[in-house]
């Protein structure tokens, strides 16, 4: 990695459908030694994916949820059961294990608490917890799913 690689990524992170020309173009390349980077960094698994991000307000999907999971069940086959199970929800986006207060921690998106309640009551069946706590997101300060290049160590 150096410092072509880093702005190549800033680049994509902000717009994955920049051309391969856009690209080279900004980071002062010519065409195909741009397109081998990107392909490089593909094969490493630098770059997993380029997504289409939604605008969620249009698809009235408005409430942000955080849902913290503290169970007494610590054994593997709990966690894989709970994880099949929380895995089979759209409405969950975002699904962690925890150190700390909470074991997991999982944000839910759905249009209103309806939905939620509703969200709620199938997952609490679906396997035992020690205690479910949901806190709702009131105001959305910062989003982005663009990662930190700053950390990156460059040749």
């Amino acid at each position: 990695m150096d410092k072509i690689d880093n702005k190549i990524l800033q680049l994509l992170q902000q717009n994955g459908e920049l051309s391969t020309a856009e690209i080279a173009a900004a980071v002062g390349l010519s065409t195909t030694p741009c397109w081998r980077r990107i392909q490089r960094m593909e094969q490493e698994g630098i770059i997993e994916n380029r997504v289409v991000l939604l605008n969620r307000q249009k698809l009235n999907l408005g409430i942000d949820v955080f849902v913290a999971v503290k169970t007494s069940q610590h054994n593997l086959e709990w966690l894989s059961e709970f994880s099949a199970e929380v895995s089979k929800f759209d409405e969950v986006v975002e699904f962690y294990r925890m150190a700390g207060e909470s074991d997991y921690l999982l944000r839910v998106v759905v249009p209103d608490i309806p939905a939620f309640d509703s969200f709620y009551k199938k997952l609490v069946q679906s396997s035992g917890h020690a205690d479910v706590s949901s806190s709702f997101a009131m105001e959305q300060i910062k989003f982005t799913t663009a990662l930190p290049l700053n950390y990156i160590q460059t040749s």
